[in-house]
Formats: C-alpha cells, structure tokens, sequence
C-alpha cells in the first residue's frame, strides 16, 4: 500500500495513512540537525570558556563546572514540562519559545559580573530553553520515521558533533580577536536559529486507510420475502424457536449480525452509510505516568541516570586535561575537534547498524557502553599530544554509538515501544536530571582534592559501568514482564470458558410447562 499524505495548509498537520519514513520527516532531520548543534553542541564547545571564567571571576574549578551541571540539570529536570506543553500546545510552538529563552539567557551571560549571575542566565534561563528545544525534536522526528527511524536520527544527531568540530577552533580564534563576552554574546545571536528550525516541526498524523469489503450481490426481493415466509411458517410451528414472527427484511439470515450497527445511526437520524466514519480520536493524555510501573523501564532509566556521568565532563575537562600536560591552546581545540568528528562517525555507524538488525538494539547497546567504559578509563594513562588525541578518538566514536541511540530506543517494544514514547522520554530524561546536576560538579571536587584531572574520567568510568549493569537487565525485566501478562490473561480465559452454565428465558420453562400440562390432559382424555 502506498502511502497517502493529505495536502494541507503549512500550519496543519500532515495526514498520512502509515508511518512515511520519508516525506516531510527529512524536512524535520534536518531541523533536529540544526537543533543538536545549537543546543548540545554548544554546551560541550563551552568549555573553551572554562579558563577565560576562572581568570575573570576568580573562581575554582568546581564553582565554574556549576554553570553547566545547573544547566543540564534544569534541561533534564523540566523535561516532563516539556512533554505537557508539547502536548497541550503542539512541537512547534513550544520549540520557538525555547529558541527564544536559549538565546537570551546567553545573550544576557555575556554582561555577566559573577559566576552567580552566569548561574540563573546559562544555568536556568537557557536550561530550560535547552529542554524545550530539544526533546520535542526527538520526539517528533521518531514518529515521521518507522523502519528507517535509527538511521535516520543517528545521523541527524550529528549536528552537536559538526558543532564542537567548527565552534571549538572558531570560539578560540575569535576569542583572541574580540573577548570571551562578545564571543559569547555571537554564539547568543546565532542560537535564535533554533526558533527557525521550530516553525518546521510540521505534526504529524495517522489514519489507517478503510478498506472497502465487496459486498455480496443481493438477491431480489422476491426471493427474500419467500425465505422469510418459509422460515416464519416453521417459526409457528415450533414455538420455542427463537425466531421472531416478522415481515422485515432484517431478519434474513446474513442481516442479523448487521443489525445492531445499524440501528444506532436510525435512532440518531444518520445514513447506514456513516458508520464507516472515523471514529473521533481519544484524547492524549498530557503526561503517562504508567511508564513507571514497566520495570524494563525503570531500569532504563537507571541506565540513563548513571551513563549521564561520562556524558558531559570528558568534553568539559578534555582542554583543561591537555593544558596540565603541556600542550597549547590550538593544539587543545584540535584535540576537541577531533573527538567530535569521531563521534559523527560513531553516531552513523550505530545508526547503520541497529538498522540492519543483526541482533536486538539493546543488545548493541550494552556492548557499545561497555566499550565507552573502557574509553573513560584509557584517559588518565595519556601523557602527551598524541595520547589524548588517540583517547579523544576513540572515545568520541563510542560516544556517538550512546549518545545517538538511547533517547530513540525508547520507542523500540524491549523499553516502552513508540505509543508511549513522547511520556517516557519526559521522564526519562526527568531522571537524567539528578546525574546532570552532580556530573561535573563532583568532577570538579575530586579534581580540586586531587589536583589531578584524571580523577574527573575516572569518576565518569565508574557511572558509565554501572550504566551498563543496569541496561544489561531491561530485556530480562521485559520478557518476565511479558510473560507474567500472558500468564494472567491465560487464567482470564480460562475462567470464562469455565464459566457457569448460561441461563435459560423464564418463557422457554413457561412454554415447557404448557406443553407437559397439554400432553397430560391429551393423555387423560384418550383414558
């Protein structure tokens, strides 16, 4: 069957009697491409900024490292704001008005006098800017894409990897030419892009095409109203039948299991023919909170809670790591850039991958946070340029294999499947919250006690590998699920079938008793 889309006006939604896997969906990867670069990317390019902050506030690491983890926080934390006001107000409108707050609150940082005031402009203000921008994407992109879906947001979650590849190396040169503050303040004006972007997230909708069963020829009428007197004569003769003493051509045998349906559209003053009408959908709910009850779930999330600790600081310490070593400023953003352009690799290849369906998604995905462990730990034994550019790389593409896949995956059946996804990416992410806010403040601590940055890695190693225990226990947790369900409805039909015997009409024993007191006198009158 082909797919069908209804052409509508722009600010419509689009219509389509199946997933398209294509259509307006790539006009929407483009915009979550657009989307990722001005929101992730430039929380992980912020580190450039890192240095020029502790010099002009006079402040440690750890007071700095709070600029971002307050903003992850308040990104992760709103999240299920995000989903009820998708919900109730659309992706669209709720994408702008992100695009609006990420920009201002960068543009008003760039005036800042204190790391406190950096705290509610980047922090808050262009947190939850983040938060609206970000999730509502992702989630309607997963709906224009069924088959393809993988694929698809693999690489159009690039766009954060093309960003820290350019924003690095021209952050730091135009830092040199202007100041941090104006640097900061043209990173501000280019984000109102992400407003843009939002007046293209087009809703989508799914109607199953009817299909026209071919009705059988009707006979004539004649021949219907002889059918009928055949079988009302046998009626009379047999009392307890059942069948009723009428004329209708209703009662033609065929008709009667129509009838019901029919007879509803009668009453109202409607056509037989409105019954094929599209029922009216039910209403969304805001925000499903029954996710929390499916235990694969759960463990989910507890995936993402700990994997969120080696998110964000390898990128934010990678630079100050590489200056304590040694190694230059242009020599330290190249290091940066390169992590980056692994990870669009990393991203591509896990999307081409899951596509290809060897084994179940999950499963990818377990080996590929075990791999990243692995990278987390490799850091701290790099000594010099090329060490950490080796590290940088092969970190960057196992990040890209994570990052790229663990929001989509939810729509997949081993999680929660693509009717609940829009609720359980909000809490999903709600639960990522409490790991974006104590990531890389607690980096920050151990590097600060420590005066040494690999404490930070290995920090995020430890989180990332109990990550991986976590996700290694949601398939269990799914198939135990699974089958305590079908044991259950297994016992339900079991116990209708052996239910107690249907009970007979108070006519049926009535016209019993006639005929035995008939067949009595009948029997006494011959004696």
């Amino acid at each position: 069957m082909t797919v069908k889309a209804v052409k509508m006006p722009c600010t419509s939604a689009n219509v389509y009697t199946k997933v398209p896997d294509g259509g307006w969906g790539w006009t929407v990867a483009f915009a979550f491409f657009v989307v990722e670069a001005l929101t992730y990317g430039i929380i992980k390019s912020f580190g450039v900024f890192f240095n020029d902050l502790m010099e002009s506030f006079d402040e440690t690491n750890s007071r700095i490292s709070w600029i971002i983890s307050i903003c992850v926080f308040v990104q992760t934390f709103t999240a299920p704001l995000s989903t009820v006001l998708s919900n109730r107000f659309g992706h669209r409108l709720v994408v702008m008005a992100g695009g609006l707050l990420v920009s201002a609150g960068m543009v008003i940082a760039s005036f800042a006098r204190s790391v406190v005031e950096m705290y509610v402009t980047i922090g808050i203000v262009s947190g939850l800017g983040y938060c609206l921008s970000f999730l509502p994407t992702v989630t309607i992109l997963s709906q224009y894409f069924d088959k393809r879906r993988s694929l698809v947001t693999a690489v159009a979650s690039t766009g954060e990897c093309f960003a820290v590849f350019s924003f690095a190396p021209a952050i730091t040169a135009l830092k040199e030419q202007i100041g941090w503050r104006y640097s900061m303040l043209s990173v501000g004006v280019l984000q109102l892009g992400i407003t843009a972007c939002g007046s293209l997230l087009r809703p989508i909708v799914i109607r199953e095409q009817e299909e026209v069963k071919a009705q059988p020829p009707e006979e004539p009428t004649e021949t219907k109203y002889m059918l009928e007197n055949e079988q009302t004569c046998t009626s009379i003769e047999s009392i307890d039948s059942g069948v009723d003493i009428t004329t209708s051509p209703s009662n033609v045998p065929g008709k009667t299991k129509a009838e019901p349906k029919s007879e509803e559209p009668k009453q109202h003053g409607q056509n037989p023919t409105d019954n094929n009408s599209t029922p009216p959908e039910p209403k969304t709910k805001l925000l499903d909170f029954s996710v929390m009850r499916d235990y694969s779930f759960i463990c989910y999330a507890f995936f993402g809670l700990f994997a969120t600790l080696g998110f964000f600081a390898p990128s934010l310490y990678i630079i100050p790591l590489s200056r304590s070593l040694g190694i230059g400023k242009d020599h330290s953003a190249y290091i940066l850039s390169a992590m980056a352009i692994a990870e669009v690799f990393g991203r591509i290849f896990a999307g081409w991958l899951l596509n290809k369906k060897p084994i179940r998604k999950i499963y990818i995905e377990l080996i590929c946070v075990i791999l990243l462990s692995v990278a987390l730990v490799a850091f701290p034994f790099a000594s010099e340029f090329w060490g950490l550019m080796i590290c940088s790389v092969y970190f960057g593409f196992m990040l890209g294999t994570v990052a790229g896949t663990h929001i989509p995956l939810l729509a997949e059946d081993d999680v929660v499947g693509i009717e609940r996804m829009s609720s359980a990416a909000g809490v999903y992410v709600f639960i990522q919250s409490l790991a974006g806010l104590a990531g890389p403040p607690l980096a920050g601590v151990l590097v600060d006690t420590t005066k040494n940055y690999s404490s930070a890695f290995y920090s995020c190693a430890a989180g990332m590998v109990l990550g991986a225990v976590f996700l290694a226990l949601v398939r269990p947790c799914k198939t135990g699920l699974c089958h305590q369900q079908q044991q259950q409805q297994q016992q339900q039909v079991e116990e209708s079938t052996a239910g107690p015997p249907p009970e007979l009409p108070d006519d049926f024993i009535d016209m019993d008793i006639g005929k035995a007191e008939n067949s009595g006198k009948g029997s006494d009158s011959v004696v």
